[in-house]
């Protein structure tokens, strides 16, 4: 049994609030009857639940490893007409949303779903799923202060976790330094927020891998589907990872 919001949205009707809006409209039946309240639960295998007079549809659940470029929005849609990240994936026909966000600056790995509980699953702070970034920043920190950001770092909302941190690659003609740092949280703006914390502001940022997926192969604003073996790695390497943490 799931509640009756989440089941009409992750049949592609609307986002979770908007469909709170239908049934608190009255414009959503289950078996017949009108429903109004919030909280309700629904088998979508063996109710009848139309909206607006017509059945909802169940979607197959779809897991988009997409290459977010710079410069889009991570979201359904934008006031301003700037691209989304479902611009790229308009052949899709159900309705799939990011999990997590990457900033407008900031470009790589992004997971889209339609199935609820994976995203929230990968999302929670108590999971602690690993996400690798590579950030470029003008010169060369100090090997002190990266051990800075391996110790977790006070910033305006409170100490990071750990984070694990090396050189990735030093250009001494560009006097640039990409620094290859995984971080166990999903703050705003987090890894930009660190390295302004050191003295060294991140000039470019991407993400390469979420949990145990990498961004190889999938070129610049591309995407592909994850296998179900994927989408079971990825799973169990979330509960896992709570595990480690709780047990701690």
């Amino acid at each position: 049994m799931e509640r009756l919001q989440k089941v009409l949205a992750e049949a592609g009707v609307a986002s979770r609030r908007k469909c709170e809006e239908l049934i608190t409209a009255g414009r959503v039946q289950v078996n017949g009857e009108v429903v109004t309240a919030m909280g309700v639960k629904v088998d979508p295998t063996q109710d009848v639940i139309l909206v607006e007079g017509k059945p909802i549809r169940q979607q197959k659940k779809v897991y988009v490893l997409f290459h977010k470029p710079k410069g889009v929005i991570t979201s359904a849609s934008d006031p301003g007409g700037r691209k989304i990240v479902t611009d790229y994936l308009k052949d899709i026909s159900e309705r799939i949303y990011p999990v997590g966000r990457l900033d407008y600056d900031t470009e790589g790995l992004l997971l889209l779903t339609n199935d609820g509980d994976f995203a929230n699953l990968l999302t929670h702070p108590k999971h602690h799923v690993p996400r690798t970034y590579h950030a470029t920043v003008k010169g060369v920190p100090h090997g002190t202060l990266l051990d800075k950001l391996r110790n977790g770092i006070e910033l305006e909302d409170g100490m990071t976790a750990p984070a694990e941190v090396e050189y990735h690659d030093i250009n001494p003609e560009s006097n640039e330094t990409v620094v290859s740092i995984t971080i166990y949280e999903g703050r705003n703006r987090q890894v930009r927020r660190m390295f302004d914390a050191i003295g060294f502001p991140v000039v470019r940022l991407r993400r390469v891998m979420f949990g145990p997926l990498a961004l190889t192969g999938v070129g610049r604003g591309r995407y592909r589907h994850l296998t179900p073996q994927e989408v079971k790695e990825l799973t169990d390497d979330a509960r896992k990872t709570h595990k480690i943490q709780k047990g701690k």
